[in-house]
């Protein structure tokens, strides 16, 4: 039996659709993150599932029993927000003792469930402190330690990474993904930054406009977007006007510059068909390390520094393509104006019709 089910939801607000037909089944212990631009849909959904929206049509089942329209405190869910949501005439200890307080157990269980969370999220320290004598990091960690208090069935997560900065993000989403993972919890992370959800998640729910685009493990979102949108939002992209030339052997043309394509690739295609062809930066390398399917002719226009690695922008035909590579401080760079070849396999080479874009 799946743990939870969302199943044919959608959300009208004032005539307008914000989510429409959403359909998922998540497994118990799962990480799922919902991944999109603002607007697409996301946060209602999540908010949904937590009982604070109600849907316009749609039922959402929890351990076989429907939930749709039972209100949060009937739903046994833990939800942690991005601006933290703690009391701040309340200590750390309090904070987090706050539901069970209200659940009436008795003091010796909170504490007793209070240390366990305390240590859970190493802050035992400053079980007496107020929110105001913590980091951003600390006070959000509470935050997660006051929602898994309850032991909640479902842990929902609304961006709550946004507000702090870049290296305490990827600390604590390490720490939640942790904590989760030791703690079997089904959880739902919503996040608008890919890299959360390609590095955190067991699935993710690729979102645009109200719809799913995509669902998959992070390797397929990344590595085989089913859409535009998603080839274009998750990841970097390089992306060019083409024309299939041969669709049985995979050959495309862009501006009298061949590519080709695996067969996978040309499924629903026909000969003469525009399309857009994409290739990610990574799957281009240099064609004198070593040859694949396509090896192109380019001229070197641009080389940016990004630490570990070096992006190195070429021209192919009229196109602007951006290649990375790994920066090796004992390996000569070529020279801007440079004339070289680049390459890649058939397999990196992604053709999508004329769809949304990020």
């Amino acid at each position: 039996m799946k743990h939870l089910i969302l199943k044919n939801i959608s959300k009208e607000y004032g005539g307008t659709t914000v989510v429409r037909d959403f359909n998922l089944e998540i497994e118990q212990g799962e990480f799922v993150s919902f991944l999109g631009p603002s607007g697409c849909g996301k946060t209602t959904t999540l908010r949904m599932v937590a009982g604070f929206e109600m849907p316009t049509t749609g039922t959402i089942t929890m351990n076989g029993a429907e939930i749709t329209n039972n209100p949060p405190n009937q739903r046994n869910v833990g939800m942690i927000f991005q601006a933290y949501a703690l009391f701040p005439n309340m200590t750390v200890a309090q904070n987090i003792g706050f539901g069970l307080k209200i659940r009436k157990e008795t003091e010796s269980a909170i504490k007793e469930r209070v240390d366990e969370m305390l240590a859970l999220i190493s802050l035992q320290k400053h079980a007496n402190k107020y929110p105001y004598q913590l980091s951003g990091g600390q006070q959000q960690r509470v935050a997660l330690a006051r929602a898994l208090a309850n032991r909640p069935q479902v842990l929902l997560l609304d961006e709550p990474l946004s507000a702090l900065d870049a290296k305490i993000r990827v600390s604590l989403r390490s720490e939640i993904r942790a904590i989760q993972k030791k703690m079997g919890i089904t959880a739902i992370f919503v996040t608008h930054d890919q890299e959360e959800a390609l590095s955190i998640s067991d699935r993710i729910v690729v979102m645009y406009e109200g719809r799913i685009e995509q669902v998959g493990t992070p390797f397929q979102v990344y590595n085989f977007p089913e859409t535009n949108f998603v080839a274009n939002f998750v990841g970097t992209l390089n992306s060019a006007e083409a024309e299939v030339v041969d669709s049985a052997q995979g050959l495309l043309n862009m501006d009298g510059i061949q590519f080709k394509t695996s067969q996978e690739e040309m499924k629903g295609r026909s000969t003469g068909d525009k399309i857009r062809m994409s290739i990610r930066p990574e799957r281009l390398s240099f064609a004198a390390e070593l040859k694949k399917d396509n090896v192109l002719d380019c001229v070197i226009e641009n080389i940016t520094f990004l630490g570990s690695v070096v992006r190195i922008q070429v021209k192919i035909g009229n196109a602007r393509f951006n290649m990375d590579t790994f920066n090796n401080p004992f390996l000569e760079l070529p020279k801007i104006g440079d004339k070289s070849q680049v390459t890649c396999s058939q397999e990196a080479v992604l053709v999508y019709s004329g769809e949304a874009t990020a």
